[in-house]
């Protein structure tokens, strides 16, 4: 077996089909986000607007995260030195823990480094707990609930995407007895489109089922305190488990799920993906907490941002370019072809200094190829003038197909 050649051959398919994903140097400059250094490979430099960050408010930069995370650097180090069970423990896990649990209104919560191994340890886990268990997921779930659904061993369901008639057909024909979870997301970060939290919660009490929710891309967005749309929408009380981020609106690392006690307390005990992690550094929790406190009485944060995002769609709509707009804070460019979204980002970046990487598959379905913008409070009017600028020119030059403009 010639090992390397199955490898190039590997490669050279994701080439062939212009799906090949390229690492582009950024260099984030403190205090000046979203203006980044992009190193370019011929060791050149060229300045740059992150355009498709996760980083949703700017978090990442505020002085109220900054400081929380070099005061804890000087007191602690740099490291956590093992596990939750062997030294991994310190009062800044404990003090974000508590933040995140009143952010949700649950008893408590559990961190984990990570939103992607929170979903997949949790998930995977749960079956160990309630035997029988058989999960209904959504088809657009994240790749995290669908590997911890997937590895759990048990029995699973999938449904259309945000068709709760089709989730009723199928919790209808299995035994009423068997224990039942529903896994969904308040916000699918590809569409921007929003989970029918109210109706599933109906569901899930009709039926007798658990409900687990990936709030990943909307706390620290949603909510009069960053709690997510379940907060906003105040279901949150009706949500057995909600998993969330610490990567994204707040700006640092990590992730979470927020529960009962018992249901915290047996995940910690049974999930490998737990047990056997080392701990976030005391830096980064120290961070995470700040910023969760920070965001818990920010409004005028998350209104900047939504606002933005108004702005960005009403200006693309105007040129005819084909956005999805679901009413959330993504804005979704669609191209539909592997090689021109490519050619599109590298456009963007090389000739207008514009960051905004290509979305492919198999993050999104084949022929459902796209850029997705991700504005925040701190792109200004400067920033937005070039971008729409830079994409009505080169819609034209690659003669992408336009909307048909009203009037």
């Amino acid at each position: 077996m010639d090992y390397n050649a199955q490898i190039e051959a590997a490669i050279q398919r994701l080439h062939d089909e212009g799906r090949y994903r390229t690492f582009i140097n950024i260099e984030r400059e403190k205090g000046n986000f979203p203006h980044a250094v992009w190193n370019k490979p011929d060791g050149t430099t060229q300045p740059v607007t992150v355009w498709c960050g996760n980083d949703y408010l700017g978090m990442g930069q505020h002085p109220v995260v900054t400081d929380a995370m070099h005061e804890a650097v000087d007191a602690t180090g740099a490291g956590s030195g093992g596990t939750r069970n062997i030294s991994g423990t310190t009062a800044y896990h404990k003090r974000l823990e508590a933040e995140i649990a009143d952010l949700h209104g649950k008893e408590s919560s559990l961190l984990f480094t990570s939103a992607y191994i929170a979903n997949d340890a949790t998930l995977s886990t749960l079956p160990k707990l309630f035997p029988g268990l058989i999960i209904y997921s959504d088809e657009l779930n994240h790749a995290s609930m669908i590997e911890g659904v997937r590895r759990n061993g048990g029995a699973k369901r999938i449904f259309r995407h945000n068709d709760v008639e089709h989730l009723r057909e199928l919790l209808a024909a299995d035994d009423p007895a068997a224990p039942k979870l529903i896994a969904f997301e308040s916000i699918y970060s590809m569409d921007g489109d929003f989970g029918p939290i109210e109706a599933i919660c109906d569901l899930a009490d009709e039926f007798g089922a658990l409900t687990y929710i990936d709030e990943v891309h909307a706390v620290g967005m949603y909510g009069p305190r960053g709690g997510g749309v379940t907060e906003r929408d105040r279901l949150a009380h009706r949500i057995d488990i909600i998993n969330g981020t610490l990567a994204k609106a707040y700006g640092v690392m990590g992730g979470y799920i927020a529960a009962s006690y018992k249901m915290c307390d047996a995940i910690r005990s049974y999930a490998p993906g737990f047990i056997f992690t080392t701990s976030l550094p005391p830096a980064v929790a120290a961070g995470a907490a700040a910023s969760v406190k920070h965001l818990k009485t920010d409004q005028d944060r998350r209104d900047q941002q939504q606002t933005q995002a108004k702005i960005l769609k009403t200006r693309l709509k105007g040129l005819g370019l084909p956005i999805i707009d679901h009413g959330s804070h993504i804005v979704p460019v669609m191209v539909g072809d592997p090689v021109h979204t490519k050619a599109l980002s590298d456009m963007l970046l090389e000739r207008f200094g514009i960051y905004v990487q290509p979305i492919n598959f198999p993050t999104v379905p084949r022929g459902t190829e796209r850029l997705r913008f991700t504005p925040s409070p701190v792109h200004g009017p400067d920033e937005m003038d070039r971008l729409v600028s830079a994409l009505d020119e080169l819609w034209s030059h690659c003669a992408l197909n336009r909307a048909e403009l009203a009037g």
